[in-house]
């Protein structure tokens, strides 16, 4: 217990001397402690860079991949308890249920978690923390914040990750030696697993700290909602007023629209262009930009007329375009 109060103390002491330094340059609504951020963003870089980098590369260099996956099952087998408690703690009963037979299962039949049987047996993996937990009941994330050598996360998150550091057994493992061991393990381990990830922000993000605040943020609004809300967001809402065209053939699409609403017909006295559309009007339409209705093209037979079946006038439907006829062969796609 004392081991365990000094490194609380000690993770304490940490944040509240560089927050005492912290300054405000740029401030936004989500990160009003963006100079303090960046300074530390930069510092876990740094390590991460000449440092945990290196030793994730030897790492995977040295160790045979079905180790490195017996390893991270492993982990992930631990993981699954504050997974489930958090479940429970959110009365998600039947995620709950699962976690805990996930853990019986693959400690059970996996030898101690190395090797996932769990998912074998279809039970679903889930993804649950304290800080999630606390925004399941309304507790709002409050400002962006970097902890040093723990990465991104929110004054909400920063909390609850000290909740799943007493919920880990990996913090009553006996010796402590063993018990930093493990943890230390677990960061190589987690690290390994991101290098290609890495590789990626490093190749594509102008401002690797600006794409790694926004990513942070928006999969914990999503992991919160459980995807309900975040899944439509930002999509433009069609409705269901607007058919979709129909892309029928061309002799036989003027006779099968016959039975919706005519467009309006032309003005008296006004010849229609020989190709039947409208320079302007037409021209608009066949690029989407036409406000109205299409007038009536014609198929076949006078100018400015269109002959259906019966001799009666047919009208294009103002949901079709149909192309202009020229005296060339056409082809037909089927």
């Amino acid at each position: 217990m004392k081991t365990m109060r000094a490194r609380t103390l000690t993770l304490a002491l940490t944040a509240a001397t560089l927050t005492g330094c912290a300054t405000v340059q740029t401030p936004t609504k989500e990160d009003p402690l963006e100079g303090f951020n960046r300074t530390i963003f930069t510092f876990n870089d740094k390590v991460d860079q000449y440092a945990l980098k290196p030793v994730a590369q030897g790492y995977v260099y040295i160790t045979p991949q079905p180790v490195r996956d017996s390893v991270t099952n492993f982990f992930s087998n631990i993981g699954d308890v504050y997974t489930a408690a958090n479940n429970l703690l959110q009365l998600k009963i039947t995620d709950g249920v699962e976690d805990i037979m996930r853990i019986v299962i693959n400690t059970i039949f996996g030898v101690g978690g190395l090797f996932d049987v769990a998912t074998l047996a279809k039970l679903p993996k889930h993804n649950q923390d304290l800080g999630l937990t606390m925004g399941h009941y309304g507790v709002p994330p409050g400002p962006y914040l970097v902890l040093p050598l723990f990465g991104p996360s929110t004054v909400r998150d920063a909390v609850g990750t000290v909740g799943n550091y007493y919920v880990n057994p990996l913090s009553y493992i006996q010796p402590d030696g063993l018990s930093w061991a493990l943890y230390g393990l677990n960061i190589i381990s987690t690290r390994a697993n991101l290098l290609g990830a890495s590789d990626v922000l490093e190749g594509a993000a102008l401002d690797k700290y600006s794409f790694v605040r926004n990513a942070y943020l928006q999969r914990r609004r999503y992991q919160i909602s459980d995807g309900s809300s975040a899944a439509g967001a930002g999509l433009p809402d069609y409705g269901d007023s607007a058919p979709l065209p129909k892309y029928e053939d061309v002799d036989g699409g003027a006779a099968a629209g016959a039975a919706a609403a005519p467009a309006p017909a032309p003005a008296s006295g006004a010849a229609a262009p020989s190709s039947g559309v409208p320079a302007a009007a037409g021209g608009a339409a066949l690029n989407g930009l036409a406000p109205g209705p299409v007038p009536a093209v014609p198929a076949s037979g006078a100018e400015g007329e269109d002959q259906g079946p019966g001799g009666q006038e047919t009208q294009v439907p103002a949901d079709q375009i149909v192309p202009p006829k020229f005296n060339f062969p056409s082809f037909r796609l089927h």
